[in-house]
C-alpha cells in the first residue's frame, strides 16, 4: 500500500531554519514564518524533512488514495524557496499576476527571495488557499 512520504513531524520549525546554509535565505525563511503564522493563524509544523507547513486538512480522491497535508506551506531549498498552495483553485492564477518574479509548477510557487514578491498578494494567496481547501474538503 502506497505510504506518504509528508507527514506531520514533531520536529522543531527553528532547529530546520537554522540549519539552511544562506544567510539571506535564512532571513527569508523567519520572515516567511511570520507572514504565514499572523495570516493563517496556524502555528508552523514540520511535515516531512524539508515542508514548513500551516493548518491541515484531509484529502480524499475519487481513486481512493486519501492522506492529509499542510493547508499552505514553504520550503527554503537550495535553488528557490518552494510556496505551497492548493491545486485546483482557479483563482491563484489572477493574484500571480500580481505577485512579483517568481515561477510555477503544479502545486508550487518558486521565488529567489522575498524581496521580489509582493507581500499583500502573498497574504491573498495563503487567504485564498486556505479558503479554497475548506471548500473542497470540509471537516
Amino acid at each position: 500500500m502506497y505510504q506518504l512520504k509528508t507527514k506531520e513531524t514533531e520536529d522543531s520549525v527553528i532547529a530546520f531554519i537554522e540549519k539552511v546554509a544562506s544567510d539571506k535565505k535564512r532571513e527569508d525563511a523567519y520572515k516567511l514564518l511570520d507572514i504565514f503564522t499572523e495570516t493563517t493563524g496556524y502555528k508552523a509544523k514540520m511535515w516531512g524533512e524539508s515542508i514548513i507547513g500551516f493548518g491541515s486538512y484531509h484529502y480524499k480522491y475519487a481513486t481512493g488514495h486519501e492522506g492529509d497535508a499542510p493547508l499552505v506551506g514553504f520550503s527554503p531549498r537550495k535553488a528557490k524557496i518552494s510556496l505551497y498552495f492548493a491545486t485546483g483553485d482557479e483563482k491563484r492564477g489572477a493574484l500571480l499576476k500580481e505577485f512579483g518574479k517568481h515561477t510555477t509548477g503544479k502545486a508550487c510557487v518558486y521565488i529567489n527571495k522575498v524581496a521580489d514578491i509582493n507581500e499583500e498578494v502573498l497574504k491573498a494567496l495563503i487567504k485564498q488557499s486556505v479558503e479554497f481547501l475548506r471548500e473542497t474538503y470540509p471537516e
